[in-house]
């Protein structure tokens, strides 16, 4: 016997429609600022911060993509990357020969915090300049559900 599959309300579907689009067109809008200012990719951010907030800047790659929810063949792609302009090196794991830690360089922190002023500019100017405090708050509360 075949169960009935559970359909979404007009209003779940509409929730989801709207967390898509928000999702994207922020993204785009953050992504040209940084652009515009001069930076790289908010994927660049997104490595460099997770290295920047680890246990001495350092974390395998396979943490770093649970972090980040870059897929792996992505990952290695843009480590290769930042490791070529000198903001994370490789290092063996002590551990397990084969295995390598990231490790966030000098450069790779300056560059951090050289995006977050643009980066932090853009979330106020995209976000926080169109919610209210309590608002975002909400915001924040009700999309926790998901996490």
């Amino acid at each position: 016997m075949m169960e009935k599959t559970p359909k979404p309300s007009e209003a779940a579907t509409s929730a989801w429609t709207s967390i898509i689009r928000a999702r994207e067109r922020l993204l785009a809008a953050i992504e040209a600022d940084l652009k515009a200012a001069g930076m790289p990719p908010l994927a660049w951010y997104d490595v460099l911060w997770e290295l920047a907030r680890s246990k001495d800047g350092k974390l395998r790659p396979y943490e770093i993509e649970e972090r980040t929810l870059l897929a792996q063949y992505n990952l290695s792609r843009l480590i290769d990357r930042l490791e070529r302009e000198g903001l994370v090196r490789r290092e063996v794991f002590a551990g397990d020969g084969r295995g390598r830690w990231v490790l966030i360089t000098d450069a790779g922190r300056t560059l951090r915090a050289q995006m977050w002023t643009v980066y932090a500019a853009a979330i106020e100017t995209h976000v926080g300049s169109k919610l209210a405090e309590d608002e975002a708050k909400a915001i924040s509360g009700l999309l926790a559900r998901f996490l």
